[in-house]
């Protein structure tokens, strides 16, 4: 693209606009400043609550996916791309997953989360390659991030999906956006120009580290990954998780601390495990069998349990 059609194409982006809102904000005060910033983003998440229904069919497609194995890719460029990597580094910890069942990838690659790569941005057969890298197939989920809509790297990746048989769901702050006219599943929560204009790392990008939690959320928790709302498959990793860990045993079971601390030695820190135990009397071979009967749902499994 020209420069000339690249200028033309960004002034008819809603988050390339100018916002009246704060045209004076270089003559503010520090605190007038993050006022203004603070009256812009209580518009996020009041976007974000009129794409809910997209949202919840991209869950429903990402919750398949999971149950047959196959995987969530999240790809993006800049802040972006930035923003799926994170989003998928904290899976792991948080819902004691692999970390290849949420992948991010930012266009240039790991150097890119600390510093921009120029031009990398721009390929879209740079996007088709990444995913081939990654044995992307048919079974698995891709989300397309860019706040623009109309990031190459993105459009190349969704174009691929789409290509063999893929779900493909593009995330955008801009409405009608070139990823929105490829993509299978759109979610465009339209935040407005931001406060400093063309800064998308703002608005937009709080926009859309509200949807990646909830896709990744809302599809674990869809899978068993939690018991009414704790997290009882986070990984004891260090002090502060072996800590957690205990704690999530004795708020869903009301027990003592040692008796939690206890039962997740024996369990070998594994939570699910241990509530289970504590609330049914099991032993840990039949609570193992239990709840693999129930794949993996704890409440499931429970209420079997205390029924018998």
């Amino acid at each position: 693209m020209t420069n000339d059609a690249l200028i033309s194409a960004l002034s008819q982006l809603v988050s390339e606009g100018r916002n009246p809102d704060t045209m004076d904000i270089d003559l503010l005060s520090s605190h007038e400043i993050i006022e203004r910033i603070n009256q812009q983003d209580k518009q996020v998440p009041l976007a974000v609550e009129k794409v809910l229904p997209e949202i919840a069919q991209a869950v429903d497609k990402i919750t398949e996916a999971f149950r047959k194995g196959a995987r969530l890719i999240y790809m993006g460029a800049g802040t972006s791309g930035r923003l799926g990597v994170l989003d998928a580094s904290e899976c792991p910890p948080t819902f004691g997953v692999s970390d290849q069942m949420v992948v991010g990838l930012i266009a240039g690659g790991p150097e890119a989360i600390l510093k921009a790569k120029e031009g990398a941005e721009d390929s879209p057969e740079l996007g088709e390659n990444d995913l081939k890298d990654i044995n992307f197939t048919e079974n698995d989920v891709l989300v397309g991030i860019a706040a623009s809509g109309r990031t190459p790297y993105v459009i190349g990746g969704l174009e691929y999906a789409n290509e063999i048989g893929a779900t493909s769901i593009a995330l955008s702050c801009n409405p009608d956006s070139p990823i929105a006219d490829i993509a299978k599943i759109t979610i465009s929560p339209v935040v407005g120009p931001e406060a400093l204009t063309g800064s998308t790392r703002l608005k937009s990008g709080t926009a859309q580290k509200l949807v990646l939690n909830m896709l990744t959320t809302a599809s674990m928790i869809r899978i068993g990954k939690s018991y009414q709302n704790l997290m009882v498959d986070v990984k004891a990793t260090n002090e502060k998780l072996v800590a957690r860990a205990a704690r999530i045993v004795m708020q869903a079971t009301d027990c003592e601390k040692h008796q939690a601390v206890s039962t997740l030695r024996e369990t070998n820190y594994e939570v699910k495990l241990a509530i289970l135990m504590i609330l049914t009397d099991l032993d840990l071979a039949t609570a193992k069998l239990q709840l693999s009967k129930q794949q993996g749902f704890l409440r499931k499994a429970v209420e079997i349990n205390t029924e018998l």
